[in-house]
């Protein structure tokens, strides 16, 4: 799908059971570039498909942030090529109470996949010379980020960072694969969570959009009614995958996405394929 950048544009990629999507933001000469997770494709058209491919396609070198939501193979999974490609990271933004070392211990026993290796391997050598993992001021971004402790929470899927991003008046909610314990968790500990899910205008669903992602409280107690939710997924590999109605009945909807008639709740990339945000003159359209 072909990027009209205009004031900005939020791409959010088809990489299979995984997430990926780029922020990409003009300012004054300057284009900024936030990554949000870095999964890959296995199959693309025939053949495997990375962020850095298309990184590289459209002359980039250099991503101001890297955010990982989860510290999983599967939003992961591409960063290896972003490093074998020399395609540079400003700022790398997890979990600050987990360090390269701690996601070491924590993968041990699944094993560790070639994307976490090398992601922790980055993160322990810029601990090692004390790099600072501090995100630019971006005109026209608020971003905002919060977690759950280790180790409070062992599990990578609870110690996920939820991330929202503001962009142009448009707050979209990334929390990786938080499940519903950890959700709870971050609504009873850190009180402006609460107000922040009640403004939410798009919702990444949790975990690919499987049942443990769900937090029925951030809709029934607190009030968070998105004008649109989207799922990263491929095909239906669990029944835990059959979530649509039920986020189609918690969000307000959209009219018009690709020319189609009626409204639309649910976007999910194994239907919709690669998904784009672009913001223009103070509105936000989805194409």
């Amino acid at each position: 799908m072909s990027l009209k950048l205009h004031d900005g544009a939020l791409q959010i990629f088809n990489v299979d059971h995984g997430q990926c999507a780029l922020l990409t933001m003009p300012s004054f000469g300057h284009v900024f570039r936030v990554l949000i997770d870095c999964g890959h494709s296995v199959n693309f058209n025939g053949k495997p498909w990375y962020p850095g491919e298309h990184l590289s396609q459209i002359g980039v070198d250099y991503i101001d942030v890297l955010i990982c939501t989860n510290y999983d193979e599967d939003h992961m999974s591409g960063y290896p090529d972003l490093v074998k490609r020399n395609i540079k990271i400003g700022c790398i933004l997890g979990n600050p109470t987990v360090c390269g070392e701690v996601i070491a211990s924590l993968k041990t026993e699944d094993g560790m996949g070639p994307g976490i290796y090398k992601l922790a391997s980055t993160l322990i050598a810029r601990k090692s010379i004390n790099w600072e993992q501090v995100p630019p001021l971006i005109p026209g971004v608020h971003l905002t980020w919060m977690w759950n402790p280790y180790p409070y929470f062992e599990d990578e899927n609870n110690l996920s960072l939820m991330t929202l991003l503001d962009i142009k008046g448009y707050r979209f909610l990334f929390p990786g694969d938080m499940e519903r314990r950890g959700w709870n968790h971050m609504l009873e500990t850190y009180l402006p969570f609460r107000q922040m899910v009640s403004d939410v205008d798009v919702l990444i669903a949790a975990h690919h959009g499987r049942k443990n992602g769900i937090c029925e409280d951030i809709f029934d107690v607190y009030s968070c009614k998105p004008n649109l939710v989207v799922i990263s997924d491929d095909y239906k590999q669990y029944n835990t995958q059959e979530t649509t109605n039920y986020y189609a009945s918690k969000s307000k909807g959209i009219t018009g996405f690709r020319n189609s008639f009626g409204k639309r709740y649910v976007l999910t990339t194994r239907s919709d394929g690669e998904i784009i945000f672009s913001f223009q003159n103070g509105m936000c359209y989805v194409s």
